[in-house]
């Protein structure tokens, strides 16, 4: 296999030769490149150290009698500001108040469905109907006074948050809360009671 690889004519094996010349080449071009970076460099640390002297301080130079024009006052513009509204006062207690109230009045009648499931009455609801996803079928007075919490203190944060932003709709998530527990409410005193 090496006899077919070798070249039995001499003047074929000139690239041993030529590969010398071309790596020559390559190393006296990189070389070149190098020194005429390096002398770029230097140039421009020449040129920037002939720059002047930096100028003295304002505060060296020794004023005399220097009389300075100030500039006539003028009287503040009026911006027409935002009327700062507080986010909880009076109104927002009290949509609070009856909204949490009516929730934990939906989650006390809920719990009419249990007390006649423990009974054992008939012909009344004794299981939760409307809102088992809540309460589950038989609901637990733990859970009902959880879900009651839940409800009333996410309705009151959303109120907040929309309030504090200065959305006109802030009162929206307290009489949702108001009305479908009302709604509960009713359904429960007229089905369970």
């Amino acid at each position: 296999m090496n006899e077919r690889n070798d070249s039995r004519h001499p003047a074929t094996n000139a690239s041993p030769l030529r590969s010398n010349i071309a790596g020559h080449t390559h190393k006296l071009t990189t070389l070149t490149r190098s020194a005429l970076g390096a002398a770029v460099v230097i140039m421009a640390f020449a040129a920037s150290s002939r720059a002047a002297e930096l100028p003295g301080a304002p505060s060296s130079v020794v004023r005399a009698n220097v009389v300075e024009a100030v500039p006539p006052v003028q009287a503040p513009t009026v911006a027409v500001a935002r009327s700062e509204v507080k986010v909880i006062d009076k109104t927002f207690v009290s949509l609070a108040l009856v909204s949490t109230g009516s929730t934990f009045a939906d989650s006390y009648t809920t719990l009419f469905a249990r007390e006649n499931w423990l009974a054992g009455k008939k012909g009344v609801c004794n299981v939760e109907v409307e809102s088992a996803y809540l309460y589950g079928a038989h609901p637990t007075v733990r859970r009902a006074y959880a879900v009651a919490s839940l409800k009333s203190a996410g309705s009151v944060f959303a109120a907040y948050y929309l309030r504090k932003h200065h959305n006109k709709f802030w009162s929206l998530p307290l009489v949702a809360n108001s009305v479908i527990s009302l709604q509960g409410v009713g359904q429960n005193m007229a089905t369970c009671n």
